[in-house]
């Protein structure tokens, strides 16, 4: 077991996981809606989870791990969460830390951007500025929780973390009926995980992974998780070294397939999004509509796919 992250390579989250995380969340997240796309041949929709509470879908996973924790007489109200993330996984955290009323200490290295900084404050985290890289910052996070007895929330390799994410597609299967394939950007595979929980037996999942960040392609050639370089314009979100231990799992029992796509398919995509639909998403949202864009996955006659459009934390002045 990894005493971190609570996890061991044979955990793996169900439908029953899930369900269970829509109903400690029901009321905190926000249903969002889909948008049917044209200028398809095939039925295509989007899932606009950018609109989540804090621009991304990890809202969801954090207040599932918080509220989880609770349930077990784990959280420390004195304690609280401890996240090392100073992205979206922090931002998340520290807003579900907020809106169940409890401290929030997040760990960012010390080159981290002041405007993520002044972002954890404003919503009323403990931010703690050290090392050079992240792999510091998360050392000391993990060391902060043993010591303080806080709750850690890793950013997606935790069990209640991808079961909160996979509502996402419990919503989808409620929203849209007879779908056949969820497109879904894979960096960690907690969101991927989540989703193909959630509608396994229902729907087939493809993870869409820049060529720059293969972590399930590779870990699927591999057998089993591998570390991988990481680089290009959806690195910031989609930029984990390998996929976590129950994201591989999930796939391989689900039979998650990898697609691939380049930086230049994915700007292309993410401009498209906003010139014809005026959906303002990252660049590691727009990675799942590149695979559609460019014909890295082509849906066959009659399919109904349903993208992920996963979050929105991005500067709109680059579109």
């Amino acid at each position: 077991m990894s005493r971190e992250t609570g996890t061991t390579k044979a955990d793996m989250i169900t439908r029953t996981d899930v369900d269970d995380a829509a109903r400690r969340t029901a009321g905190l997240t926000r249903l969002t809606p889909v948008l049917q796309a044209d200028a398809f041949p095939a039925e295509v929709w989007f899932k606009c989870e950018f609109m989540q509470h804090t621009g991304t879908f990890k809202a969801r996973g954090a207040l599932n791990r918080i509220l989880a924790s609770k349930e077990r007489g784990e959280l420390d109200s004195t304690a609280g969460v401890v996240v090392a993330s100073g992205g979206n996984a922090g931002l998340a955290n520290a807003y579900a830390a907020a809106q169940l009323g409890v401290p929030a200490t997040v760990f960012v290295p010390a080159a981290a951007p002041a405007v993520k900084v002044r972002k954890l404050e404003a919503i009323g985290a403990t931010v703690v500025q050290g090392g050079a890289e992240y792999a510091e910052a998360y050392q000391a996070a993990v060391e902060h929780a043993q010591r303080a007895g806080a709750v850690y929330c890793h950013a997606y390799d935790q069990p209640e973390i991808a079961a909160g994410a996979g509502t996402v597609g419990t919503e989808l299967l409620e929203q849209i009926a007879g779908v056949d394939t969820v497109l879904v950007a894979v960096g960690g595979g907690g969101l991927m995980a989540g989703i193909a929980a959630a509608v396994e037996g229902r729907a087939q999942v493809v993870g869409v992974e820049p060529r720059n960040a293969p972590t399930l392609h590779a870990a699927l050639a591999a057998g089993e998780p591998v570390d991988v370089a990481v680089s290009g314009v959806a690195a910031d979100s989609l930029g984990a070294r390998r996929i976590g231990d129950i994201g591989f799992a999930v796939a391989v029992r689900t039979g998650v397939e990898s697609v691939l796509v380049s930086d230049d398919d994915i700007i292309a995509a993410r401009s498209l999004l906003w010139n014809d639909y005026r959906l303002v998403v990252e660049h590691g949202a727009a990675a799942a509509f590149a695979a559609l864009t460019s014909g890295g996955f082509v849906p066959k006659a009659g399919e109904r796919v349903a993208v992920i459009l996963c979050g929105a934390n991005t500067d709109p002045a680059t579109l």
